[in-house]
């Protein structure tokens, strides 16, 4: 019997936990396109924090490697398996196990989406603020995992910052709960956010306990339009030298704008670099906020566009979140990355990431979660030229280059993965990895959670 089949057979025997065959859809994420596909030897598919228990037990038990997954939307290959082992997909860990609007906090197990965690949070009146992409697929163990961010990140943090507590399974099997229903724990080290955004390689999370905030009465986003980059960059540091509580700042440059212009829900000069903005809050502070934004983004903007209808904000939204499709499919591949830096760094990146694309002759464009310092920069790649194909790791450590060296980070949320894991030393430096890897060793000292990504 092989290996895979020996695995799959005995695993299935073991646990209780549902046990398949490795299909093609546990294997792959968002860099499939770039040619990374993984091997498993079974995917296992828990009910329960105690199935995952099981699961990681047997594995611990004979040194096979656990790849915990979630909805498989993630850039850095995390979730890929690299070399074989059991897939932990965490699915059918859908409940949600609480809903208290009256104390602003839920409790949901691992494979909810992010967009049931929010329509939740909704009907009780309440804002779970966290917006990543993709939010019917994605799961909140994955964003937790990954600390992921979104458009709303600037004023009201990234994933992390929601969490109160976590249910998860460690090595060599057992559960176990960082944090609770608690607004305030000091109590021991910060073992919660060890695993926020620590991509599996620390412990399985199974289930969280979240904040919530009383939703916004109004939302009104508004867009200037600029004469490129650094007119751009200009405006985004007014509007956060204003000290404007803006809700969103994000930037499409004008190689995004040109090829996502015929959707815009209004009219955009030729050639414009844009930065959006949200004003929320009560009805008359939203008003006031958003008359603000007009101002500070009209000093030298050559237009604005501020929707006033649902109808038209709605549109104005969904054409900001189908960005990444429309630049997705002009050319059929891609090179992306989550690079970000300091503030007043972000029209040197963007310009900088686009010379990249030029010096190696592929075309650029670059969007991105601005007053986050957040670059988006994306290698518009033809998906049947396996020349071009293969340039999609240097073009990747071309962007990584640019951070690290305007004082950045490889990754403001997608985290590191597979694709980015060999540049974590060069970031933290000597002193701090040891410690990085120190860490893990205490959690996973056979290395045999999510092997090969982060640490």
């Amino acid at each position: 019997m092989s290996r895979v089949a020996s695995v799959e057979h005995d695993l299935r025997a073991a646990v209780t936990a549902e046990i398949v065959p490795p299909r093609a859809e546990y294997l792959t994420d968002q860099t499939e396109a770039r040619g990374l596909t993984g091997r498993a030897d079974a995917v296992a598919l828990p009910r329960s924090a105690e199935e995952v228990a099981e699961v990681v037990a047997w594995c611990y038990e004979r040194g096979v490697a656990v790849v915990p997954r979630g909805g498989g939307t993630g850039y850095a290959a995390g979730a890929v398996p690299l070399n074989g082992g059991v897939v932990l997909s965490l699915e059918r860990l859908a409940r949600v196990r609480s809903f208290d609007p009256l104390l602003w906090r839920m409790e949901v197990e691992a494979g909810v989406t992010t967009a049931n965690v929010r329509r939740v949070a909704r009907e009780g009146g309440l804002l779970f603020a966290p917006d990543p992409g993709a939010a019917e697929q994605s799961q909140i163990g994955g964003n937790i995992a990954t600390n992921a961010g979104g458009p709303h990140a600037y004023k009201y943090g990234v994933t992390g910052a929601w969490v109160l507590g976590l249910e998860a399974v460690v090595a060599p099997g057992e559960v176990v709960r960082f944090g609770g229903p608690v607004r305030k724990d000091v109590a021991g080290y910060d073992l919660k956010h060890l695993l926020v955004g620590s991509e599996g390689t620390l412990g399985v999370i199974t289930s969280s306990w979240l904040r919530l905030t009383p939703a916004p009465e109004a939302a009104w986003p508004v867009i200037g339009f600029f004469d490129g980059v650094r007119a751009g960059a200009a405006a985004i540091e007014r509007v956060v030298g204003s000290g404007l509580p803006a809700a969103a700042l994000e930037y499409v440059d004008s190689e995004t704008m040109r090829y996502a212009r015929a959707t815009f829900p209004g009219e955009v000069p030729v050639g414009a670099f844009g930065v959006l903005a949200e004003a929320d809050g009560s009805h008359d502070e939203a008003g006031r906020i958003r008359t603000d934004l007009l101002e500070v983004l009209g000093e030298d903007a050559l237009a604005l566009y501020a929707p006033e209808t649902p109808q038209e904000i709605a549109a104005l939204w969904r054409w900001r979140d189908g960005l990444a499709l429309v630049i997705d499919a002009q050319r059929g591949g891609k090179a992306s990355e989550d690079i970000a830096v300091p503030l007043d760094k972000v029209g040197e990146a963007i310009e900088a990431s686009l010379e990249a694309g030029k010096r190696f002759g592929i075309p650029a464009a670059s969007w991105g979660h601005a007053g986050d310092g957040n670059l988006h920069t994306t290698f518009l790649l033809a998906g049947d030229d396996e020349r071009e194909l293969a340039l999609a790791p240097q073009l990747s450590e071309a962007l990584f280059d640019i951070a690290l060296r305007l004082g950045g980070t490889i990754s403001g949320e997608h985290g590191v993965g597979f694709v980015k894991r060999n540049w974590l030393e060069r970031q933290l430096g000597p002193r701090a990895f040891e410690l990085h890897t120190a860490i893990k060793r205490a959690f996973d000292p056979q290395n045999l959670l999510n092997p090969g990504k982060k640490a």
